[in-house]
């Protein structure tokens, strides 16, 4: 069982580091220059990233760098140099998404623990066995993981775990969204997520608007809020509690690490006054997450999707000057307060000028700028703006008086007419040792006493230290001039601060041989063999209008085990080969799919995770890795290969140019591209249709109202978005307008590009057999792309789109952020003073 589990904050200036350390957290996470998944969030030059790290450590707090995104073909030589340049800065760990980059630092810095990013979708121990040659030392678990399910996984690995406990949450799985990809060309699995999910969006059933009033917010979920949980949690020996912080301030990050420290240790027990304190702040509305399992009717609140701050009460009367509210919260002036009407229509919002306490609540008054004939009883009232509250946690990191020490233990020793030895040591058992220039002497006044020594050696104030003990083994009745004792506790803690921010000079493999170690990992190119065309359908009454098409594989992707079983039959009984594809996601306890498929034993099996494909590496069966994988370079390829995939499908997130980069390193009789499909972007342990058409919290008692409605997202272009189950309830968010690669046919077939797939989601029978009709002259009778077109035009009813293939421009929006060197010398932090030559611009 794990004792104490690591607090671990967000970092994204220098106020978010100092309000980090000073307020408990054990560690901090930071995003790797130019590489993160925080593309609006600031990024940091390398000189100020190295100043940052020296910084936490001299306060023995970890920095862990996310270097958590996916990495192209053409970007592994500049990963190289950045990680010569970063490396040697001495980060504890580097958290990442990408296999190909966990090789890669593998290689380079075999010294450096490497974590699996959230973003790698890791929800069962089986996905923590298939990549144990890989030398990751902890695994950071998706969000929608129950404690149950914690728990089975925290039995099954001895691997270090870390989970989120705090922050705002991703409606679909990390590492598996696709939607801005889809509908903006920006990529979540890139640092670049435009937040669809906090978007309005409108539910259409059987093509009917679904009235919901002010439901329209339907994939935003409130903020995570897992205090309540800690015990459990830490009963369980999770090693890591993470807080997410994307973009939020230094006090959130203030009073979200002091909350959950405080949690972890024991030292409060009752959470009430941290959740209303942290709402404050920042809160779309606290939700436990999945920790219970799931809930349908409270993950999202769908009247909500940006901080509203804390529900305090109603409105219970208004006059011409003044609104009384039934709270026991206590306000205070200047409090930004919020009024809701029932109904979300109307929002109102001020700042408090006066609150007095009344017998029904608070009488408050405001400036002549809020219209109060706007305000009416019955409107809910939020606290969204807290200045008291924020001056607390602002000084938690601005005040000396507030800042983190380092315990330290001192001994002094010495013999008449010998220099005074004095010995330290600090909290992570770092010694130091110094000695005065001058002797000892017998004392003919004021001899050196406890008292003399403590009061001496203990004037730590300009340093990060605290005296919590002395020993004194000195002779009695000695003396030592004040200004000697100085100069030993000078050097003390110049020592111990050497000793504390010492950077590792452990080796890191050179540039030539990096590159040279990726040449040697590409493989064999094989002979291009005749283009095979693959079909995916998700409707098993579209198999017989597919019989005498020329198709390899039909692959089978549906919600219901019982009908893969007939289905296998049919498809071979056309003479094609059967696929069967397995979940997106894996969690504990999930095995059935996977009985079946094994039972069936198809012709290949479309594999869609990292614990599917290490179920089925032993078997016989053919396995081909789906998009979902997000293989985006060639060390990633000849991983998953080497893991048994005979072939793969690219991610999604790669464009036509990354696409034929990656195949020119590979060998391209192993990639199966998608050419027609549907982009799936949002994949949801949410279900909307339990949400929204039923009373339900699970499947247990939703009624399935999938099984009786065809429902769609409409966003504000007016674009309808699909909306597809699968066998364990998740839900998928389907682009409206399918992508085609019809443009690249050409070239990817004389690259040597032996496999294209047709997917299908919600045609007819006879659109579909039109559809893949079409690709087959294009592929097969190189049939030109107008003509191709013109026979797609009849059967889509969106319109096609190049969508990401064709979107070859870079999105950037990154933010510099640094303190100035007038602030820093002025700063009263001993610590930031210290490095004060490293933040110089």
């Amino acid at each position: 069982m794990a004792n104490n589990p690591e607090i671990l904050a967000p970092v994204g200036t220098w106020d978010m580091l100092r309000a980090a350390v000073h307020n408990g957290a054990d560690a901090v996470y930071i995003g790797m220059p130019g590489f993160n998944a925080r593309g609006r969030a600031a990024t940091l030059e390398t000189e100020e990233l190295g100043a940052m790290i020296e910084y936490a450590h001299l306060y023995g707090v970890k920095v862990f760098l996310a270097f958590n995104i996916l990495i192209f073909e053409r970007e592994l030589a500049d990963v190289i140099e950045l990680l010569r340049e970063v490396i040697p800065l001495n980060p504890d760990a580097c958290i990442v998404q990408d296999i190909g980059l966990v090789r890669l630092l593998r290689f380079m810095a075999p010294h450096l623990d490497v974590h699996a990013s959230t973003q790698m979708t890791i929800t069962n121990s089986l996905a923590i066995t298939l990549t144990e040659d890989l030398g990751m030392n902890r695994y950071v678990l998706a969000r929608e993981l129950s404690l149950s399910e914690l728990r089975t996984i925290r039995t099954q690995t001895s691997k270090e775990l870390e989970i989120f406990v705090h922050g705002a949450l991703c409606v679909s799985y990390s590492g598996q969204c696709l939607t801005s990809e889809s509908l903006g060309g920006r990529s979540a699995n890139r640092g670049q997520c435009a937040q669809s999910c906090r978007l309005d969006y409108d539910l259409i059933a059987d093509g009917n608007v679904v009235e919901l009033g002010a439901k329209r917010f339907l994939v935003s979920p409130q903020d995570l809020c897992g205090l309540d949980d800690v015990p459990a949690l830490t009963e369980m020996g999770i090693e890591s509690f993470k807080i997410e912080g994307r973009l939020k301030s230094p006090e959130y990050v203030a009073s979200a690490a002091r909350s959950y420290k405080e949690a972890s240790l024991g030292i409060n027990n009752h959470q009430e006054p941290h959740k209303r304190a942290m709402a404050r702040i920042f809160s779309r509305g606290f939700f436990n997450g999945w920790f219970n399992g799931v809930n349908h009717q409270k993950l999202v609140n769908p009247r909500v999707s940006s901080h509203h701050g804390l529900q305090v009460g109603a409105v219970q009367t208004v006059t011409t000057s003044a609104v009384l509210i039934s709270s026991l919260e206590p306000l205070l002036p200047g409090d930004g307060v919020v009024f809701v009407s029932p109904d979300q229509q109307t929002e109102v919002g001020g700042s408090i000028f006066s609150a007095s306490r009344e017998r029904a609540g608070w009488k408050l008054t405001f400036s002549r700028e809020l219209d109060l004939t706007r305000i009416q009883p019955g409107m809910l009232v939020y606290v969204n703006a807290s200045p008291q509250v924020q001056a607390e946690y602002r000084r938690s990191y601005l005040d000396k008086s507030s800042f983190k020490k380092i315990p330290l233990e001192i001994v002094v020793s010495g013999t008449i007419n010998s220099p005074l030895h004095a010995r330290a040591v600090d909290a992570d058992g770092n010694v130091a040792e110094a000695a005065s220039t001058a002797t000892l002497q017998n004392a003919t006044s004021s001899p050196l006493t406890d008292d003399t020594l403590r009061d001496a050696l203990g004037a730590l104030g300009g340093s990060v230290y605290r005296l919590a003990a002395l020993q004194n083994d000195l002779p009695k009745n000695c003396f030592l001039h004040s200004r000697e004792l100085k100069e030993v506790r000078r050097a003390l803690c110049e020592a111990l601060d050497q000793k504390r921010t010492s950077r590792s000079m452990q080796p890191i493999r050179s540039e030539s041989e990096a590159n040279a170690w990726i040449l040697d990992q590409a493989p064999q190119k094989r002979t291009a063999p005749t283009p095979q065309l693959n079909v995916l359908v998700r409707d098993l009454r579209q198999l017989d209008a597919l019989e005498g098409l020329p198709i390899s594989t039909i692959y089978l992707d549906f919600e219901f085990g019982k009908e893969y079983g007939p289905a296998t039959e049919r498809v071979r009984s056309m003479g094609y080969r059967v696929g069967i594809a397995t979940t997106r996601i894996l969690k504990p306890g999930e095995n059935a799919h996977l009985k079946v498929i094994q039972r069936l034993k198809p012709d290949e099996v479309l594999v869609r995770n990292l614990g599917a494909l290490e179920f089925f590496r032993d078997s016989n069966l053919t396995l081909v890795g789906d998009f979902s994988l997000n293989i985006t370079n060639s060390l990633s390829a000849g991983w998953f290969t080497g893991k048994g995939l005979s072939r793969f499908a690219p991610s999604y997130d790669l464009n036509s140019q990354q696409l034929l980069e990656l195949i020119d390193r590979v060998d391209p009789s192993q990639l199966e591209v998608t050419v027609h499909h549907y982009i799936p972007a949002f994949h949801m342990e949410h279900c909307v249709f339990a949400a929204f058409l039923s009373t339900g919290t699970s499947f247990k008692d939703c009624g399935r109202p999938c099984e009786k409605h065809r429902v769609e997202l409409r966003d504000r272009t007016g674009t309808l978005h699909p909306l597809k189950p699968d066998a364990e309830c998740r839900n998928t968010m389907f682009n409206g307008a399918p992508q085609s690669a019809l443009s690249l046919i050409p070239d990817l077939i004389a690259r040597g590009v032996q496999s294209f797939r047709v997917e299908g989601l919600f045609e007819t029978p006879e659109a579909l057999r039109a559809k893949v009709s079409a690709y087959a002259d294009a592929i097969f009778a190189n049939q030109p792309k107008q003509e191709v077109l013109k026979q797609l035009g009849v059967v889509e009813r969106y319109g096609i789109t190049d969508g990401q293939l064709y979107n070859i421009r870079t999105y950037k929006d990154r933010k510099k952020s640094f303190i100035p060197l007038a602030e820093i010398q002025e700063s009263p932090d001993p610590g930031l003073r210290r490095i004060v030559q490293t933040t110089e611009r």
